[in-house]
């Protein structure tokens, strides 16, 4: 056991600490867990807890179950809403196999191999993500009614603000950074900003914070969800996520000389790679059926692929440069909503950036209309394309990608599509209530 083991130890002891939660993401970005007593944390520490992985979506078949649970002492955090006397601490882990190699399934393995491949660059790759969610006013029901009526930045008619205020008061108990939390535009709706930090932090953060967010509402009776779309007619919930490439203390992205968007060449073909790469990378980043009716014109969602400064239409934005504010520098990604697993977008996410830069690859002009309003002559014009319109499109698109299947892995990759197939499948196959009322009674 190294000195963070020993340490973590220490504190279990010291804050009295009965239990300790042991957690990690599927593929699909569900979060699993296992609760140990606390005297068992020594042994997990040092020679982690076995599970079987067989019942975990993508991890194993029958025949090869036994996985390894590997806590990461740097990921302790109390849970600040359990009472005094029953405190309870949580642990994020790795996933190995019985001969201690890790998981090539695991999720947050992947990342951890992207961002190996990005430090033998001699880069730092930074990520801080703007989570978007609703909160309805009965867990139990299938028929969502929204928790208030407020609308985009409203507080007077906002029922849910003590709720933020105890999210946020969690969070920043648990170590995360919070930037900014508000209403957003649709009744329920409600967004919280974590500060950017180093992209393994960023995910973790990401899993924190809709675990966090979902217990808190339920010991309420509320529902958070985090659902794309859960509403007819009203915006949907993204993860814009802001991007930057860091050299030690350095921002790579900056460039003063550059007179328009005062971005690097490295910046630029950082973008270049991410739009070359972004019908693909819609399967990990919009990965359910649900995501693509977020997707479309008109709901502030971005569906087609270009990029600008002032064109929230854009797939990807460059917020305004602000002078004494250059390590801000950063790119926004806008399409990537919260139902995905933060380890595999921000995986996908960098791996499609680097192939830009490996490529030295330049981008599009900056669109700054609103690309909404453009016929398909003007988006042909100006060699517009766009997202997919439906999950197995995006599909189709990462079963052709080789750069994003290299940064999910063969085995990681093939579980992933097999698993979207299914999920694909399934929708496919339902008749929904939209098709009875349409048909039933005319056909």
């Amino acid at each position: 056991m190294d000195d963070k083991g020993r340490e973590i130890l220490a504190r279990v002891k010291e804050e009295k600490v009965r239990a300790v939660v042991l957690q990690f993401t599927d593929l699909a970005g569900r979060v699993k867990s296992t609760t140990i007593p606390s005297h068992f944390l020594g042994e997990a520490l040092e020679r982690g807890i076995w599970f079987d992985g067989s019942s975990v979506e993508g991890f194993a078949r029958i025949h090869e179950s036994d996985m390894l649970l590997r806590p990461d002492p740097a990921t302790y955090q109390l849970f600040p809403w359990e009472p005094a006397e029953r405190k309870i601490a949580r642990l994020i882990c790795d996933i190995h196999r019985p001969d201690g190699e890790p998981l090539p399934t695991d999720p947050r393995g992947i990342l951890k191999r992207m961002i190996a491949k990005a430090e033998k660059l001699g880069f730092t790759y930074n990520t801080g993500s703007e989570l978007e969610f609703f909160l309805f006013k009965d867990a139990s029901t299938l028929e969502p009614v929204p928790h208030d009526v407020g609308g985009y930045f409203d507080f007077s008619q906002d029922a849910a603000h003590e709720v933020r205020m105890d999210l946020m008061d969690a969070f920043e108990a648990m170590g995360m950074r919070v930037e900014m939390s508000h209403h957003e535009v649709a009744p329920g709706q409600h967004e919280i900003d974590i500060r950017y930090a180093d992209a393994l932090t960023t995910a973790d953060n990401v899993v924190t914070l809709k675990y966090v967010v979902k217990a808190l509402a339920a010991k309420r009776g509320i529902l958070a969800t985090f659902m794309p779309k859960p509403l007819t007619g009203i915006n949907g919930s993204g993860m814009h996520t802001h991007q930057s490439i860091f050299e030690g203390d350095v921002n790579l992205f900056f460039a003063p000389e550059d007179p328009g968007y005062r971005l690097s060449k490295l910046a630029y073909r950082f973008l270049a790679g991410q739009l070359k790469h972004a019908r693909a990378l819609a399967a990990v980043v919009a990965p359910t059926v649900n995501s693509y009716k977020r997707l479309v014109p008109g709901y502030e969602a971005p569906v087609y692929i270009c990029w600008a400064r002032i064109n929230r239409s854009a797939l990807i934005r460059i917020p305004q440069y602000a002078p004494g504010r250059e390590s801000s520098t950063r790119l926004e990604l806008r399409f990537p909503d919260p139902s995905c697993n933060p380890y595999l977008a921000y995986a996908a996410m960098l791996a499609a950036g680097l192939d830009g830069v490996e490529k030295k690859l330049t981008p599009p002009a900056a669109v700054e209309e609103d690309v909404y309003h453009f016929d398909d002559a003007k988006l042909a014009e100006l060699s517009i394309g766009t997202l997919p319109a439906s999950l197995t499109e995006a599909l189709d698109d990462l079963s052709r990608d080789r750069v994003i299947q290299r940064a999910l892995g063969k085995e990681a990759c093939q579980a992933f599509l097999r698993m979207k197939r299914s999920e694909w499948d399934e929708y496919r196959l339902y008749v929904s209530p939209w098709e009875r009322e349409r048909y039933l009674a005319t056909a």
